[in-house]
């Protein structure tokens, strides 16, 4: 044995050894450690809060109330909003399409449609065959897909009532 080394007793061996291993170790595991990111969560924070421009057809799935303002009138008070009721699912045959139904003054018909960079577009049909309406609007940016803008066009209008409606459609809670 060496004469400038300090011997070590044969009890210590193993401990000394384990204390050497953890102490070189210990700088090594604390710099390989992942250095959190300030934005972790950005894609849970879209996929929850949808820009316009990247909403779907799976966004537009689910219960919406429309709100249709008939253009001022000549008379002393403008016409009451009319409501109406969309339910829209996926579609059976499109893909990236919806298609479900709307129900307004008592009536109900069917609607198919898509949104595409924000754009929305619902065609109507009260006989499941002929376009009676079509619904195009722009998805309100901020709005986290929930609200929607735009125009309800009667396909075939009958004086006195109005070819062009504007609208607003606003998700509402309950089925997805």
């Amino acid at each position: 044995m060496n004469a400038c080394m300090p011997r070590i007793p044969p009890h210590f061996g193993p401990l000394a050894a384990l204390i050497l291993i953890a102490a070189s170790a210990y700088p090594i595991s604390a710099s390989s450690q992942n250095k959190p990111t300030p934005n972790t969560n950005t894609n849970a924070a879209s996929a929850a809060c949808p820009a316009a421009a990247d909403m779907g057809h799976q966004h537009l799935q689910g219960r919406w109330q429309a709100e249709l303002r008939a253009p001022a009138t000549e008379g002393p008070t403008p016409p009451p909003p009319a409501t109406a009721l969309l339910q829209l699912g996926p579609h059976p045959e499109l893909a990236q399409s919806v298609r479900g139904t709307v129900q307004r003054a008592g009536s109900q018909a069917q609607v198919s449609g898509d949104v595409d960079d924000g754009d929305l577009t619902l065609e109507e049909s009260t006989n499941g065959t002929n376009i009676s309406a079509t619904w195009t609007g722009r998805v309100v940016d901020g709005s986290c897909g929930k609200e929607i803008r735009g125009t309800w066009n009667n396909a075939h209008p009958t004086p006195p009532a109005p070819a062009a409606i504007p609208f607003v459609m606003r998700r509402q809670a309950g089925w997805q």
